[in-house]
């Protein structure tokens, strides 16, 4: 199997994955995912998808993680590592979808607007 490229992205999170064959090494940024995030529900959210298709140790992920914080970077992986599972498998794809892995979650941070604070709170009202 060749190497297989993959893009996932979340809120300002872009996850880029280099995939191939091996025994299920993730590194991300040059660092070990259980050094880049050191908490486990962040380490069960990346590894999702391989655990549905019990993928684990049959892969080995190179991770380059920019932008966001590390539960958008966190989610942003587990998209590009169901999109990198797809391209070696198509026959995964109804799986992967059936878990919610498959979908880019729109979600962002809403703009701020001139004259108030933040996105939709106002300053305090006077009346006098």
């Amino acid at each position: 199997m060749e190497k297989v490229n993959a893009v996932g992205r979340r809120k300002a999170a872009i996850a880029r994955v280099i995939m191939g064959e091996g025994n299920g090494t993730i590194t991300i940024n040059k660092r070990p995912l259980e050094v880049y995030f050191p908490s486990s529900i962040l380490q069960y959210i990346v590894k999702q998808p391989l655990a549905t298709l019990e993928a684990e140790g049959k892969y080995d992920i190179k991770v380059n993680l920019d932008g966001g914080g590390y539960k958008g970077q966190a989610e942003a992986l587990r998209l590009a590592i169901a999109r990198a599972l797809v391209k070696v498998n198509p026959e995964d794809k109804p799986a992967l979808r059936a878990e919610g892995f498959m979908t880019r979650d729109p979600r962002s941070v809403e703009r701020k607007k001139p004259g108030q604070p933040k996105a939709r709170k106002r300053f305090q009202f006077s009346k006098r």
